[in-house]
């Protein structure tokens, strides 16, 4: 299939599924048309073998592999790097960069700043909307700024390129009226409140789960706003992931028995797992369903982890290991998301300050939402 025929294959999809922003047609005319993604994928790409590792792709031995990874589903990134095993860079998924452009609310002159170029393909869709020379992209990795640097160059779009840590560094031209990034932090840098203008918007992913979309307030003291969709992105630069579950387990047998009165299939809800990822944000919740059943997977990425298997006759098996209750916690942390009449993921908002980051939800109450 011809890179053309996967571009409109992918577009089909995210039409299909209402992925497009219809408050931002400019999103799928640049993605489409202007800026389309194979032109800023590197010709090595890295997929998972299905066992044990991640192995490249490269375009000169298979093109066809390469483009199926450059155009896979709306919700599928593509990996360009791994380091230690691990993959620490991609191309993000298309419907995860439409949502976060059509949350940024950026208009044709603004100043915009990005933290994470990658491959320079969000940096290039931002320039596409903001004009020539109004947009500043900032990555840690020497390598791939330079290659960025390179490709946008070659796409005439003025966007200058700044090699470094975006936690810390201040690059020229604040303040910006957009600032987005495209890796995720647990805490929101002050710093990057301070480059924002007031009434400037930040768009940044939190945590494993979402990004929020937050507005700078007109003395420049605050940043407040709300969560805008959910997504996977990879946490910056240097931060411990902590273990996979399959470690964190280990070999040491099924662990204790721990009964289970609640149906954990409702772990599948998109607005209990948000919750339960603002409450509990070190426990980490994996979900499965097939044929046999349905499991959960839990882990604090140390040396706590929890398994169930709900069978097709609803019954439920359960175990976990280590010094924690995980499935305790998590009851508990389900407890107060219906006790606070069970907030959707879109009821929660952000808050922050030069001292602290406070997330809530609903509009009533904007104190901490925590059990």
């Amino acid at each position: 299939m011809h890179l053309d025929d996967r571009r409109r294959a992918l577009a089909e999809a995210m039409d299909i599924q209402g992925l497009w922003p219809a408050d931002s047609p400019w999103v799928r005319h640049a993605i489409l048309e202007t800026i389309p993604r194979h032109r800023f994928a590197p010709d090595r790409l890295w997929t998972w073998n299905g066992h044990d590792a991640y192995v490249p792709v490269d375009r000169a031995h298979d093109q066809d592999a390469w483009a199926d990874l450059v155009y896979a589903g709306p919700e599928d990134s593509t990996i360009i790097q791994v380091h230690d095993g691990l993959p620490s860079s991609s191309l993000s998924c298309v419907a995860v960069v439409a949502d976060m452009l059509d949350s940024l609310m950026l208009e044709p002159g603004h100043q915009a700043l990005e933290f994470g170029t990658g491959t320079g393909w969000n940096a290039a869709l931002l320039a596409a909307r903001a004009g020539a020379g109004m947009v500043t992209t900032v990555e840690v990795d020497a390598e791939l700024a330079a290659a960025a640097d390179r490709r946008l160059a070659a796409a005439g779009l003025g966007v200058t390129v700044h090699p470094g840590d975006g936690n810390t560094v201040q690059p020229g031209a604040a303040p910006f009226d957009r600032l987005i990034a495209t890796y995720a932090v647990e805490q929101i840098p002050w710093a990057w409140v301070e480059q924002t203008a007031p009434g400037g918007r930040l768009v940044v992913p939190w945590g494993r789960l979402g990004h929020v979309a937050l507005t700078v307030a007109a003395d420049g003291k605050s940043a407040t706003g709300w969560v805008q969709g959910l997504g996977l992105f990879m946490p910056s630069r240097g931060t411990d992931q902590g273990r996979a579950f399959h470690t964190v387990r280990g070999n040491d047998g099924p662990g204790r028995t721990v009964q289970v009165d609640r149906d954990l299939r409702r772990l599948a809800d998109a607005h209990l797992l948000f919750a339960l990822r603002v409450s509990h944000p070190d426990i980490r919740i994996s979900t499965s369903a097939a044929e046999a059943g349905f499991t959960v997977h839990l882990h604090d990425g140390v040396s706590s982890w929890a398994t169930a298997v709900i069978g097709t006759n609803d019954a439920a098996t359960a175990y976990e290991g280590g010094p924690r209750r995980l499935l305790a916690e998590v009851e508990a942390g389900w407890d107060h998301w219906e006790a606070a009449d069970t907030p959707s993921l879109w009821d929660f908002g952000m808050t922050v300050t030069p001292d602290a980051q406070t997330v809530w939800a609903s509009t009533k109450r904007k104190g901490p939402y925590a059990p």
